[in-house]
């Protein structure tokens, strides 16, 4: 039997060819790699020799490598120039190597056949040399990418129009461009026995509580996983309360947003292949703020805060009320109000609970098809499926024209939340407040706004109760909360604990030039 059958015949031999030093004989591990990369066509063996003599083969995957600038400016080189004198007696292949490839690409060095695989498949060549016990891995990159481009669902007025991409160096570098400081650390770590993917953890030395630093990286640490294509890969094991509705790491495609969260004393976690990039300790109060808000006047953005915490409540509550009211409790509404409403509902067959119901489930339908059609198709089956069939469902006598009302405007409520993940628990605490209220009415309505009140309170996103700065209360944060309050007034940071700690500039800053002693 060859060495080649020995070698591909059994999954141990390959698993302990993966562990063994790198051989001094080019054949062998050019036979080594062959059987590694069976059944891989992409994998390219190309033997060249530099200057004519010096048998080398280069190793890599076709499609994530930049062939035109491995051939301009490594291969042609070493294949038309003459050598150097003196070098046949120093014999420095590694000198050779190190002087063509230091001026085009990052380099290191390969010492088991493991780590040429992996060089491989992270988009390397590897360059292995007759003589040698060692190679040599250039990163020649050269896959295509998509452009830096806005955000379709982060998209801003005044705010700046790049996006994250795929690329995690492409996100980085967004990122570095906007904290030009030595003290942004970024972590590389590998995550995903199959995928291998990248995670980058970001924050700024001196400001990130060191706490939630090392706890951030002991749970990344700890993921084992076949692969890791999303973020959402990474968020489900990282999070405090897997069984919540609430989501308890916020993700953006927006490096502002990062550079932001990174200076209130945050940490990020960058995923290689995604563009969303993950930002923890994440407070419920972050559903309520958008990008828009700190590219705005601060009483404009006060506003518009208000008016999308209006909103998004009366998304939550508008269609129990209706329910409670029009079942238990129509006393409570003015009698020409109540009288409208009975004349609207007579001949309906089915109660007010049931109406919501059915109409809540066809409007996150008609949402959910929207959202997976063709963007021409989606938006057209939205508008024309909920106008038509509200429509006929009310001719029909079905349902009542209040309560598709009372449905339209708790949809268009809840579109008001700046951040899809963080809209989605609002969407889905309607129906068990609905349930609540057509059981029990305004007490039911209540008694499931207490239930949420103490699970919230319960809720803590790396040590950082979620509903902070409120519970437990800390005035000096809560500048940025319910209100936007002006940039000069907002001396403190987040997370610092008082009034004394982490200054985001001397106090008594004023606009205008103006300096005063006053906070």
């Amino acid at each position: 039997m060859t060495t080649t059958q020995n070698i591909s015949s059994s999954g141990i031999l390959l698993d302990d060819a993966l562990h063994a030093p790198i051989s001094k004989s080019l054949d062998k591990n050019e036979l080594m790699l062959r059987n590694l990369f069976q059944g891989c066509y992409d994998i390219v063996f190309r033997r060249i020799q530099i200057f004519g003599q010096i048998n080398t083969l280069l190793v890599y995957l076709d499609g994530l490598v930049d062939t035109k600038a491995l051939d301009n400016i490594l291969l042609k080189p070493w294949m038309l120039e003459t050598p150097r004198p003196g070098w046949g007696e120093l014999y420095s292949v590694d000198l050779i190597l190190e002087q063509q490839l230091v001026s085009i690409a990052k380099t290191k060095t390969a010492v088991t056949i493991d780590d040429i695989v992996q060089s491989i498949l992270s988009a390397n060549v590897v360059i292995l040399t007759d003589g040698l016990n060692h190679a040599v891995s250039a990163e020649l990159k050269g896959f295509e990418q998509r452009a830096v481009e806005e955000p379709a669902n982060e998209m801003t007025i005044r705010g700046p129009r790049e996006g994250f991409t795929e690329n995690i160096n492409v996100n980085t570098s967004l990122v570095r461009r906007k904290i030009q400081s030595t003290k942004l650390k970024m972590e590389s770590m590998t995550v995903g026995n199959l995928s291998k993917t990248t995670i980058v953890i970001a924050y700024i030395e001196g400001l990130a509580k060191d706490s939630i630093v090392k706890e951030v990286r002991k749970r990344v640490r700890q993921i084992q996983i076949d692969t890791v294509l999303g973020g959402n890969f990474i968020e489900e094991f990282i999070e405090d309360h897997p069984f919540t509705l609430f989501p308890q790491v916020q993700n953006t495609e927006r490096p502002d947003i990062v550079a932001s969260c990174l200076a209130e004393r945050k940490v990020a976690i960058f995923i290689d292949g995604s563009p969303f990039t993950l930002i923890v300790p994440c407070s419920l109060w972050s559903v309520f703020q958008s990008a828009d808000d700190y590219y705005e006047r601060f009483l404009y953005a006060t506003l518009i805060r208000w008016l999308r915490m209006l909103l998004i409540v009366t998304s939550l509550f508008l269609p129990s009320i209706y329910v409670a009211i029009t079942t238990f409790h129509p006393q409570l509404l003015p009698t020409n109000f109540l009288l409208s409403i009975t004349s609207a509902r007579e001949g309906i067959p089915f109660p007010a609970v049931i109406e919501a119901f059915m109409m809540e489930f066809l409007f996150e339908g008609l949402r959910e098809a929207g959202i997976r059609l063709p963007r021409p198709t989606g938006s057209a089956v939205s508008i024309v499926g909920a106008l038509v069939i509200g429509q006929a469902a009310v001719q029909a006598g079905i349902v009542s024209a209040p309560t598709v009302i009372v449905v339209s405007l708790t949809g268009i409520a809840s579109l008001m939340s700046p951040r899809y993940s963080m809209g989605v628990p609002f969407r889905m605490l309607r129906f068990p407040m609905l349930l609540f209220s057509g059981m029990f009415g305004l007490y039911g309505v209540t008694m499931a706004s207490i239930f949420i009140l103490i699970h919230l309170t319960n809720l803590e996103s790396f040590g950082v109760p979620y509903l902070s700065p409120i519970a437990p209360l800390s005035r000096t944060e809560l500048k940025d909360v319910l209100i936007r309050a002006p940039r000069w007034y907002m001396h403190t940071l987040p997370l610092s604990g008082s009034a004394q700690n982490h200054l985001r500039f001397p106090k008594g800053q004023k606009p205008g030039g103006n300096q005063g002693d006053e906070a």
